[in-house]
């Protein structure tokens, strides 16, 4: 432990006593978590909202065991405070992937899972990375096998998750095609770099993306939605294609053919990041300093901002979220 006397007692944090609406997230004092071996204290300068966030606000999705029961899982700051293995770190800006916890003025988070932010990276914008990056980048590039010169079909064009998927398919000379809810979201997405938007709810996504793909299909799809979607994105897929489910927004159980599958030799994967061990999530924070980093360095890759609320006015900030109008990241200020 080191530097402790520095970091007062308490803080103030957002949590949830009792599950609802934007209204559930109440501040609150805290006593300010101890980083036991190989974790760092972080002075929080930002912290992301997330769709997780809303869902265990509303019930519907509690902390893992051991983590924080307070919402939160990225946050950017500096490290005020190491436990016995991280104390090299102390004095740094960086970037967390965190388990719970990021809504607060401090936060835990293990060494491994924190990324260093350059010095002319505002921390505001970096607080909007990791949750979206380490999605986008263990599921699109890893579980899908995305690379340069294939099509991906993304769905939420617009979200925290569509946007990184999009800035990271520029970088990477991937083709992506992604749906929104509206024109004007179709055009938001296009300017930020899509190469085709969808607008799903006057437009049949799949019978677009067999045109524009030539009626080839696409390499790879990143769903949110499952339920009907589920079939209709093997519909869009390539032969050899690959689809990942991340979330069930849309409905936890759908129905296929499986001879499609079969025929056109599909893989069907999908993933959830929370729960993942912290010796995965640090290795994913590994593969992505050697391969995504040096754009974060060079200021290429920077988030879409949506907008931005003081940690007080999280309910506002989750009221901006549920009602779908963001487009980017929504992000808290401490």
């Amino acid at each position: 432990m080191a530097d402790m006397d520095a970091v007062p007692g308490e803080m103030m944090a957002v949590v949830i006593p009792v599950p609802g609406g934007p209204d559930a997230l109440v501040p609150d004092r805290r006593a300010v978590p101890v980083p036991g071996n190989n974790e760092v204290l972080i002075r929080v300068a930002a912290a992301g909202v997330n769709r997780p966030d809303v869902l265990q606000r509303q019930g519907k999705y509690p902390p893992p065991p051991g983590a924080s029961d307070i919402p939160g899982l990225e946050v950017a700051g500096t490290i005020v405070s190491a436990g016995r293995g991280a104390d090299m770190l102390i004095g740094q800006r960086v970037c967390a992937l965190l388990a719970g916890g990021g809504y607060a003025e401090y936060a835990v988070a293990p060494a491994g899972q924190c990324l260093p932010v350059p010095q002319d990276y505002d921390l505001v914008e970096a607080a909007a990375l990791p949750e979206t990056l380490f999605t986008v980048w263990t599921n699109l590039f890893e579980r899908a096998y995305a690379v340069g010169g294939d099509t991906v079909l993304v769905h939420g064009g617009t979200s925290g998750i569509g946007t990184m998927a999009i800035s990271l398919c520029r970088l990477f000379d991937i083709r992506i095609i992604v749906t929104c809810g509206s024109d004007a979201k179709c055009a938001q997405a296009k300017a930020w770099g899509a190469d085709h938007a969808i607008n799903y709810r006057v437009q049949d996504y799949v019978a677009e993306v067999k045109r524009i793909t030539d009626g080839q299909g696409v390499q790879a799809v990143l769903d949110m939605v499952g339920g009907d979607y589920l079939p209709r994105n093997l519909d869009c897929l390539a032969e050899d294609g690959r689809h990942v489910s991340i979330a069930v927004l849309g409905g936890a159980k759908a129905g296929i053919f499986i001879p499609a599958v079969m025929n056109k030799r599909l893989t069907i994967t999908g993933s959830t990041l929370r729960a993942r061990s912290v010796g995965f999530k640090s290795l994913v924070a590994d593969e992505l300093m050697r391969t995504v980093w040096s754009f974060v360095d060079e200021g290429r890759l920077r988030p879409a901002m949506d907008q931005r609320f003081a940690l007080a006015d999280a309910s506002k900030a989750h009221a901006r979220m549920d009602a779908g109008e963001h487009f980017g990241k929504i992000v808290l200020t401490i």
